[in-house]
């Protein structure tokens, strides 16, 4: 196993600068990671610094709330794709799942996946710290009917990250329709290893040079 290729190389900091990102990127082509996750304004700056290295530019849409309204948030999409991005991680509308508005969720989703078309793939954040088993069953049957290409655990803003708990859950929901993200307080490779054991496909960390370095001893 290629740990390195499980990897998305992240900065979501507020205050994270230009040579924090450059970093960033130095590092990701270094351990050839399969993405660095940024926000939106960093969007043109990583698409250079990573040119060349086939590592992806990964950007969040909608971040931390979710709560940005849908047209905004394809638009946020379609822009970040237009500087260069080629995945998009979104937050799903948390507070409309709990009210159970359903066909606002649907319309989140499904809006900007149908904007974003061929050009990227699509992972939807459902914060599972936030909800219920079935509001989890329920966002990552939504994100599936409405075409993303990954459900993903947390933003790593709110009040927990990712559990081997919820991978699993997630995996069982989505069984082949989907990849899993797990995303959210993975620091070391035991943590890594074992959310992949549960069905993740892809890691969102913040330590992703430790986690190689522990790798490679």
């Amino acid at each position: 196993m290629k740990i390195n290729q499980y990897i998305d190389h992240t900065l979501l900091k507020p205050d994270a600068t230009e040579e924090q990102v450059k970093k960033l990127c130095l590092e990701a082509r270094e351990y050839k990671f399969a993405s660095v996750c940024v926000n939106p304004c960093h969007t043109e700056l990583v698409k250079e610094e990573l040119k060349g290295s086939g590592v992806r530019t990964c950007i969040v849409v909608g971040f931390p709330l979710g709560a940005n309204m849908s047209e905004v948030k394809a638009f946020e999409a379609m822009k970040a794709i237009e500087k260069g991005a080629s995945e998009i991680d979104m937050v799903m509308n948390i507070g409309a799942l709990k009210e159970g508005n359903l066909r606002l969720v649907r319309k989140d989703v499904r809006s900007l996946v149908q904007t974003v078309g061929e050009w990227a793939t699509v992972k939807v954040i459902i914060e599972c710290c936030l909800l219920t088993d079935d509001e989890k069953k329920k966002a990552c049957e939504i994100a599936v009917e409405s075409g993303a290409h990954y459900v993903k655990t947390s933003t790593g803003f709110s009040s927990g990250g990712a559990t081997l708990e919820d991978v699993r859950l997630m995996k069982e929901t989505v069984g082949d329709k989907a990849k899993i993200k797990a995303a959210g307080g993975i620091r070391t490779l035991s943590q890594a290893l074992a959310m992949i054991e549960a069905g993740a496909d892809r890691i969102g960390a913040s330590a992703g040079v430790s986690i190689m370095k522990e790798s490679s001893q």
